[in-house]
């Protein structure tokens, strides 16, 4: 209790899933169903960050995204808020691309604006703020891609991470 994992999992084998903050694909994929605004916490300009490749995918997929950066001013064409109390707009999911030690403000912040989800990307855990979070009544993922995540409800799962159209668990050979 009340510790801080710093880890490189992916989903079936977090750690996470053996805790009180374990989340069904259920509960991930109503998340994406029904949640349409993201602000991304610590969201790069730079095209070959996973945060700048996962805003991407989520934009072309209709997602509202909202980077939030302190040193940008604008990414994918995006004005870009230095935190979360600066977005003159709701909020739904909080998806956090930053260190483990800044979730606890990260959370603070979004609990603060009425933000529904928090979710914090693979090898993000925190369970102290999430524990704040659960408390304050948002929902919260650890250590998943909200991107994967999507491509894997949704079809668009393909080794460069791009939508084929085709839902197949074979390569097409040409």
């Amino acid at each position: 209790m009340g510790e801080t994992v710093i880890t490189g999992a992916v989903s079936s084998n977090s750690p996470v899933n053996r805790t009180e903050f374990a989340t069904t694909a259920w509960d991930r994929q109503e998340i994406l169903r029904n949640c349409r605004t993201i602000a991304m916490v610590g969201l790069s300009s730079n095209p070959y960050r996973p945060s700048h490749f996962a805003a991407i995918y989520l934009k072309a997929e209709g997602y509202r995204i909202i980077p939030v950066n302190p040193r940008e001013t604008e990414i994918l064409g995006e004005r870009c808020y230095p935190s979360l109390r600066d977005i003159p707009e709701p909020v739904e999911v909080v998806d956090i691309f930053r260190d483990p030690a800044a979730v606890p403000g990260i959370v603070d912040e979004a609990i603060e604006v009425g933000a529904k989800v928090i979710w914090m990307q693979l090898g993000v855990i925190h369970e102290d703020a999430a524990r704040v979070a659960r408390k304050a009544g948002m929902q919260v993922v650890m250590d998943a891609c909200i991107k994967i995540e999507h491509a894997r409800f949704f079809g668009g799962l393909h080794a460069v991470g791009l939508n084929t159209g085709v839902i197949s668990s074979r390569r097409l050979r040409r």
